[in-house]
């Protein structure tokens, strides 16, 4: 592999990139975007206090997609954990990551007309659920019933073949995908899991016999493993997961994913790099979604602040929506943009470095170390929420820009 493909899948360059063009939009050198740093101390504020409401006892998980399979206070690990009876530790953290890589991967942005609606669950009735929550309850379901399994003494799981057999069909069914019912990106989810399937398939070394995201544990954690690196985990699913991403960002014939042209980063590098934004909110959401499965087999994930804040709407409406970031042209708003749209990439690379600085805002409003509160806390309690929040106050929950996409980003 080049070494510009490594610089890119690293997140020091995320991070560093990120913040030139934050520098570059406060000295208004930007086309699309100006920095209210006056807005900031406000927005903390916001996030602080929406952290205090949400956690009383500022007890903050961390932000994953563990969370939206509690939506609607329905406790559905349990259910899961109840379902696998008598299964080891590393075949319990084997199904855990097969569950939260499949539902990631399936989290882009459902759209604003999608619902999913779940049956009574005990003594709580029929409950719908939209966006994020939607995704993951609609997933949490569809892996309950052995959708990406190919084994029907095996269903949970989600394996090579299983995940090849996934037709756009089969996943409108298991959405409630319907005229009146649409999703977002459903061609493009479904074939994502085949891609998926495919990469479990040719690379026996990570994925294993039968090509499993669980293998991953086995990978990283061999018996005796007593911790692993949060930058580690997510190096492998770079790396693994590679080929599943479209292909028009490649460099030398390596799909490079969430990485995009923007023509003031990494200017500098002196590498094919030159020009990239790098950003892997997917392939690091998971990352973040796989921290506890490691943790309740007992192995310790350190180095979590490692990983970046994640640059999708919810946190980039956060600062939009603040004042900390505003649009040159307020027509922008109302226009329908690429997700390689200069202004995109940059919002987006902006939203990196602001979540940084904002990060030891919400913890001296807390009273909390960065120990107590790692950036994984921060979006949790947090800014996302918050940014959920103001879209909700402002448009009904619509994200501050409208972006096409394709369900493999957004």
């Amino acid at each position: 592999m080049s070494e510009a493909v490594k610089h890119l899948r690293c997140t020091s360059t995320i991070r560093s990139r990120a913040a030139a063009l934050l520098a570059r939009a406060r000295r208004g050198e930007s086309s699309w975007l100006t920095v209210h740093d006056g807005a900031m101390a406000q927005a903390a504020v916001e996030v602080a206090n929406l952290t205090r409401q949400r956690y009383p006892a500022l007890k903050i998980p961390y932000h994953s997609r563990w969370r939206h399979f509690e939506a609607g206070g329905v406790d559905r690990l349990a259910v899961f954990h109840q379902a696998l009876g008598s299964a080891t530790t590393p075949e319990r953290a084997r199904a855990q990551i097969d569950l939260a890589l499949v539902s990631v991967l399936l989290d882009a942005g459902a759209g604003p007309d999608w619902r999913y609606v779940e049956t009574a669950q005990g003594p709580r009735g029929e409950q719908a659920y939209t966006r994020s929550e939607g995704l993951g309850v609609a997933s949490f379901h569809a892996f309950m019933d052995g959708l990406f399994s190919s084994d029907p003494r095996q269903p949970l799981q989600a394996d090579a073949q299983g995940l090849q057999a996934i037709t756009t069909d089969k996943l409108a069914r298991a959405f409630q995908v319907r005229p009146d019912n649409p999703l977002v990106g459903l061609d493009g989810r479904a074939a994502l899991m085949r891609s998926l399937g495919k990469a479990l398939k040719d690379d026996a070394a990570l994925f294993g016999q039968p090509g499993r995201p669980g293998h991953l544990f086995d990978r990283l954690a061999p018996p005796g493993t007593s911790a692993v690196r949060a930058h580690d985990l997510l190096t492998l699913l770079l790396a693994g997961l590679a080929p599943i991403w479209p292909a028009q960002n490649a460099i030398e014939g390596v799909a490079l994913g969430d990485c995009w042209r923007h023509p003031a980063a990494g200017a500098d590098a002196g590498d094919a790099s030159a020009g990239w934004m790098p950003f892997h909110k997917l392939s690091q959401w998971l990352t973040y979604s796989l921290l506890e499965p490691f943790e309740w087999a007992g192995v310790r994930v350190d180095g979590l602040d490692a990983l970046t804040g994640l640059p999708e709407y919810r946190n980039g409406g956060l600062f939009l929506d603040a004042g900390v970031i505003k649009l040159k042209n307020a027509e922008l708003a109302d226009r329908l943009h690429e997700p390689g749209d200069e202004l995109i990439v940059e919002w987006r690379a902006l939203t990196v470095a602001l979540l940084d600085e904002i990060a030891p805002l919400v913890r001296t409003q807390l009273g909390l170390t960065a120990e107590q509160m790692p950036l994984a806390c921060v979006l949790e309690g947090g800014t996302w929420a918050a940014g959920r929040a103001l879209a909700r106050q402002l448009r009904e929950g619509r994200p501050p820009l409208n972006i096409q996409s394709d369900g493999t980003v957004f």
